[in-house]
């Protein structure tokens, strides 16, 4: 039985990337989520303990996380947790992985731009397929459906929200 996950907390490696001689793409990080409380006598919030946790992605997830993801990005992830206990020469302590599902950005702290990706089969010399991805495409201006009058308020700069 493996148990889901969601955490909230800063990108705080930069994603290592690899693909594997079996062209499996695996990429992961290290996340630090701190815990936050307001502490009402002082008026202030007050910084907890932090929890780090290594996220690994695989296949295209891991490969969207490699080309979107920096150290200092604010992100959600949700996933199959593991712990494991470990050992060295010196040290011993508890490891927590999680196994990621999803990330995404943490919109609370900005603005992100979504690019589509579409994954399609294409066959090699030898008759194999391989999966190759490209971004979708807008349309050119010229075969953009004029502006309905509902949608007017958004394509406006000046609208206030």
């Amino acid at each position: 039985m493996s148990d889901t996950i969601t955490l909230t907390g800063l990108v705080a490696t930069s994603p290592r990337h690899i693909v594997t001689t079996e062209g499996l793409a695996i990429t992961s990080f290290r996340l630090a989520s701190n815990q936050r409380r307001f502490d009402r006598a002082e008026g202030k919030w007050l910084d907890g303990d932090t929890n780090w946790y290594t996220v690994t992605a695989f296949r295209q997830l891991g490969t969207h996380v490699a080309s979107s993801l920096q150290k200092g990005d604010r992100v959600l992830v949700t996933g199959r947790v593991r712990i494991r206990d470990w050992t060295s020469e010196e040290k011993s302590g508890t490891s927590i992985e999680i196994d990621a599902e999803a990330i995404g950005h943490d919109l609370t702290w900005g603005r992100a731009t979504f690019t589509r990706s579409v994954i399609g089969a294409r066959r090699t010399v030898d008759g194999a397929e391989q999966s190759e991805e490209s971004p979708v495409s807008e349309a050119p201006a010229s075969e953009t459906p004029a502006e309905d009058e509902a949608d007017a308020p958004f394509a406006t700069a000046a609208t206030p929200f």
